[in-house]
């Protein structure tokens, strides 16, 4: 998952916004240090302009944010006020330098609010996430502002702009137009109620949320925790002898493959799906009845049936119809192949001496049983030889080698948010530089549930910027002096991050709001599932897979099995995702007069509308710990991972025919693809490097799913 940030900067997961000039300086000027003493005053002189950590201090934010906004009026201001004729250079490249101050701050403070948090900061994020939302508004309703990149749009075709140009003008012009610059003055009004509403109910799910995962967790004692080895075990312990089990913010939880008492399982597995809706504080079912409401009153103020059609103008899909059917083509393939699984995992417990009915909770323990039976395949085997920093450094850093000539080096002169995090400068085949690469794999109280990529600097000619960029992680962090051993899904993550990282480092744009992984949502996943082919191809596995006692390289019997179960327990993982991408959809395509009383009746009405409903595999997501659409960015977008996994597969087909990893078909994505940001339309973009439009079909046969 990426956390992107939207035009004209944001805070992590909030909509930005806007107040008026004098209002800004006086709350900026009342909230604090805004003088030199703030580590945000005047710009940083690290390499790369990263952000010094070891410099910013809470109290830093709200008055940096605060200019940052007032900042970007004022500039904004000038613009409208230019008695001149608009032109590209005094409207758009104005407003593209104008928040500088607004999108150094943002980037640093939605980096910690989302990595390493503390009360503070989560103070701060509530009082001021009303606040970033009028300050978008006070730029996308502004009127005059509007008019003059209207009057550009209407002209374009005489302005001689290159290519890069006049997609930044389509794109602001249609930003426009979907943040409501059309509509009448009384109407704005009220839309710029509801977006404070709203950006005050994301940030409140999201608080939350993370207080429900948080007081979440599980006691165990050590007997109930069977099957954990003693190092997991030595990771967990806790100072009066018990065992607390961390939660993770998906349905299925990562111990739940190891734990032989079914008790404990079910233990665990009820704890993290009753989290967020036990009627206390951290109860998330009323926040999420009222965001939908509102999301809904505002695409019918937006002359839209719901808040689906709104919110995928500007996506490759276009329409929820046209994201639905991918959706619903793949749901028989996915619920048929889940079924014939469960049937696997019964007949298994049907031969064990106290036979019982295999429940959700029970899925992982026994789907490893499966493997280990039919393709002989132990996770435990594999992760000695999944050490982290080796995946890391021989594995994805080796790939990036092989296929794109990227070289790294570690830097520890430069600060960094948390102990935990490894800074490294990528470069180029030629010795240029490419960007500064930060790494936050561990998990801990201070961070959200999930991994994610974002920037702290963003690629940007015009400013003369090169990328700075994050990968997160929730990686358990071992008890002190082993190693980090990974699983195979942890492996992926590692992949898929790096994936949105390299997106964003191959960025080659000149102006900031077209710029690498400022894509659409159903794109931006594309990159990064891309990559998590390269986990397991043989050079690459080859290459970080030893061991990390004896360094012997992971045997080929081992990676043989590793093959002969890749599409192991796909009807599972696919169903989850797309019920969890039907569930965000149906929440999104209500109408304003649909009244919903219960969230969970709700949830399992529209599972079942779609036929996933099936008992054992629920959605990867429920409703209410779904953080993605009720606090992050993907409102309507989740689908948008099936989406892009269809352009993930059909562009790895092309890659195979081709001649597989080498480095001029590497260079030929990069050069076509992964470094074009936003700068043409994707949908062009992808048919100008495969020659057609994508299909499912791959997906199917990479996933092993026969056609019908």
């Amino acid at each position: 998952m990426r956390i992107k940030k939207t035009v004209l900067g944001v805070v992590a997961g909030a909509s930005i916004l806007s107040l008026s000039c004098n209002k800004a300086k006086n709350e900026a000027a009342s909230s604090g240090n805004w003088n030199e003493s703030n580590a945000f005053f005047n710009e940083s002189t690290l390499p790369y302009y990263t952000a010094d950590f070891d410099k910013i201090k809470d109290k830093d934010f709200k008055p940096a944010l605060l200019e940052g906004m007032r900042r970007q009026m004022e500039a904004i201001d000038k613009i409208v006020a230019n008695t001149e004729e608009p032109t590209f250079e005094n409207t758009l490249e104005a407003l593209e330098r104008s928040s500088e101050l607004l999108d150094r701050v943002s980037s640093v403070f939605g980096l910690l609010t989302g990595a390493h948090t503390n009360d503070e900061l989560k103070a701060i994020n509530s009082e001021l996430a009303p606040k970033f939302a009028a300050h978008s508004d006070a730029i996308y309703l502004n009127d005059g502002l509007f008019q003059r990149i209207k009057k550009l749009h209407d002209n374009k075709a005489s302005l001689n702009l290159n290519e890069e140009q006049n997609r930044l003008l389509d794109v602001y012009y249609q930003n426009f137009e979907i943040a409501g610059a059309n509509l009448s003055t009384e109407d704005k009004e009220k839309l710029k109620a509801l977006n404070q509403e709203i950006a005050t109910l994301n940030n409140q799910f999201g608080d939350k949320l993370l207080a429900a995962t948080k007081q979440g967790g599980v006691k165990f004692t050590k007997d109930e925790l069977a099957g954990l080895s003693e190092d997991e075990l030595n990771s967990i312990k806790q100072a009066d002898g018990s065992y607390l089990v961390a939660l993770n913010n998906t349905t299925q939880q990562p111990d739940l493959d190891k734990l032989t008492n079914k008790e404990s399982r079910k233990k665990l597995f009820d704890q993290a799906w009753i989290r967020a809706e036990k009627g206390d504080n951290n109860d998330t079912k009323s926040t999420i009845l009222t965001l939908v409401k509102k999301r809904a009153e505002k695409a019918k103020l937006m002359g839209f049936n719901n808040y689906a059609e709104w919110s995928l103008q500007g996506t490759m899909a276009k329409t929820p119809a046209n994201a639905i059917s991918i959706l619903k083509n793949l749901s028989p393939y996915a619920t048929g192949a889940a079924k014939e699984e469960a049937g696997d995992i019964q007949a298994l417990i049907n031969k064990e001496a106290d036979p019982f009915t295999l429940t959700a909770a029970d899925w992982n323990y026994y789907a490893e049983k499966i493997r280990e039976e039919k393709y002989a395949l132990n996770q435990n085997e594999l992760k000695p030889y999944f050490e982290m920093n080796s995946v890391m450094e021989n594995g994805v850093f080796y790939m990036a080698k092989q296929l794109y000539g990227l070289s790294f080096k570690e830097r520890k002169d430069i600060p960094v948010w948390q102990e935990d995090v490894k800074v490294y400068e990528i470069f180029n085949e030629d010795g240029s530089q490419v960007g500064l690469f930060y790494t936050d794999y561990y998990q801990r109280d201070s961070k959200r549930g999930g991994a994610w990529m974002s920037n702290i600097v963003g690629q940007s000619k015009l400013l003369n910027r090169l990328p700075v960029i994050y990968n997160v992680g929730n990686f358990p962090k071992p008890a002190k002096g082993q190693p980090t051993l990974l699983s195979q899904d942890n492996v992926i993550t590692m992949f898929h991050e790096f994936g949105h990282a390299l997106h964003g480092f191959f960025a080659n744009q000149t102006y900031p709001t077209l710029s690498g992984t400022s894509v659409s949502r159903d794109f931006v996943e594309f990159p990064s599932q891309f990559h998590e082919h390269f986990a397991f191809e043989p050079s690459v596995l080859k290459n970080y897979a030893k061991h990390y006692k004896t360094g012997e390289v992971i045997p080929d019997a081992l990676v043989q099995k590793m093959k002969n179960a890749a599409t192991f327990n796909k009807g599972y993982s696919m169903t989850e995702l797309l019920g969890a991408s039907l569930l965000d959809m149906e929440w999104h395509t209500i109408s304003v007069d649909k009244d919903i009383k219960d969230v969970i009746a709700f949830e399992k009405e529209s599972l079942a509308k779609y036929g996933l409903d099936l008992p054992t595999v629920p959605p990867r997501y429920r409703s209410t710990y779904f953080s993605h659409i009720f606090a992050g960015g993907y409102a309507a977008g989740y689908y948008s991972y099936k989406w892009s996994e269809m352009l993930d597969f059909d562009a790895y087909d092309w890659l195979e025919q081709n001649g597989g990893m080498t480095r001029a078909n590497g260079q030929i994505l990069r050069d076509k693809v992964f470094s074009r940001g936003n700068s043409v339309p994707l949908d062009q973009l992808y048919k100008d490097f495969r020659g057609k439009n994508p299909t499912i079909d791959a997906l199917l046969k990479y996933s092993g799913f026969t056609k019908k």
